[in-house]
């Protein structure tokens, strides 16, 4: 994901959910790694939550204007397609 990674307007709040343990969410985690702070920096007021549990998929969760969810899970996902989602 590129460093200056603006989102649309659009998107109020994503939130990451990633299991602690579980071998699907090596991928997720890697991509937090890499690309919080850039997009955190390219969108300050943008709320980014990251939840943990143990056993869950990994899933994002963007809620847009007036209160519309769309969840997406990246299971089986690349970061660079994880960061394409984010970018659609």
């Amino acid at each position: 994901m590129p460093a200056a990674a603006a989102l649309t307007k659009n998107i109020r709040e994503l939130r990451f959910l990633l299991s602690q343990t579980g071998e699907s969410s090596k991928t997720l985690k890697s991509f937090l790694v890499k690309s919080y702070k850039p997009l955190k920096k390219a969108n300050p007021d943008l709320p980014i939550l990251i939840r943990e549990c143990s056993g869950v998929q990994p899933t994002l969760v963007m809620r847009l204007e007036k209160g519309v969810e769309v969840k997406k899970n990246l299971n089986d996902l690349s970061e660079s397609e994880i960061g394409e989602l984010l970018k659609a």
